[in-house]
């Protein structure tokens, strides 16, 4: 057989070199942006050590970040549970303030759904990066890290269903202006929901400086134009409030000594 015999055979066999797309699957695994836009040239107050009489906690270092998914945590304060009781739909946005490294925000991330989102808190931006790199790996396109600062967590206003903070607000350097921000993110019927250790219980193994009771949460949120709506009392260690927004905020309500 000839050579262009040949080359012609080849050419009606050979399959056409075509371009395709990356699958989904690899589309959803290219590394999760990180929102770090925030306005450097804002002035930020110093820091507060007190707000109406209790101290204010350390935000919780990043190099602390591994206690975040220690194998005994959903032991010890039945995470599944925290999550059931939220009744996060399918389609929601969600806010998950003080994320760290994405403990909850995983898995508030599969419960809303690729049509919801999760907007993905922190004021550190090595905790972004090891959430980043979580949801990379788990193969999540909907969430959404924002790194915030002290006194505001950019979130969009009046989009929110939800906002959660789980074991942080008592460590909010600047409260009334962080939730005042949350306040403006929520949708009307949107909530703010707070976990944290139950001050008034000695057997919860947590230090004080890093508990609160109702009373105090209480206290604090409802100047700020907050409503306790329910409680969800069945968690082992923590608090569970689920809070809307009321009337404006009335900072000059006095704080009520806590239990």
């Amino acid at each position: 057989m000839g050579r262009l015999a040949i080359l012609a055979l080849c050419l009606l066999v050979t399959p056409p070199v075509v371009s395709r797309a990356a699958p989904p699957a690899a589309v959803a695994s290219r590394p999760v942006p990180i929102d770090t836009a925030i306005d450097r040239a804002a002035t930020i107050p110093p820091p507060r050590t007190h707000h109406r009489g209790r101290e204010i906690a350390q935000t919780m270092h990043y190099e602390g970040a591994a206690w975040l998914v220690r194998e005994s945590r959903q032991r010890e304060e039945d995470c599944r549970m925290l999550l059931d009781a939220l009744e996060v739909e399918p389609g929601q946005t969600v806010g998950d303030m003080g994320c760290g490294n994405g403990f909850y925000t995983l898995e508030l991330a599969r419960r809303v759904g690729p049509r919801g989102i999760v907007y993905a808190i922190d004021i550190q931006p090595e905790m972004l990066r090891l959430l980043a790199e979580r949801a990379t790996a788990a193969r999540l396109a909907n969430i959404r890290p924002i790194l915030g600062t002290p006194v505001d967590p950019r979130l969009p206003a009046g989009t929110l269903d939800m906002v959660l903070c789980v074991d942080v607000y008592h460590e909010f350097s600047h409260p009334e202006q962080m939730l005042a921000a949350i306040r403006a993110s929520l949708k009307p019927e949107g909530r703010l929901v707070l976990a944290e250790f139950r001050g008034e219980d000695p057997a919860v193994p947590i230090k004080p400086l890093h508990k609160m009771t109702r009373r105090q949460v209480r206290d604090e949120l409802e100047p700020e134009g907050f409503v306790l709506d329910r409680a969800f009392d069945r968690l082992p260690w923590q608090h569970l409030l689920f809070f809307r927004a009321g009337a404006g905020p009335d900072r000059a309500t006095p704080p009520t000594s806590s239990p």
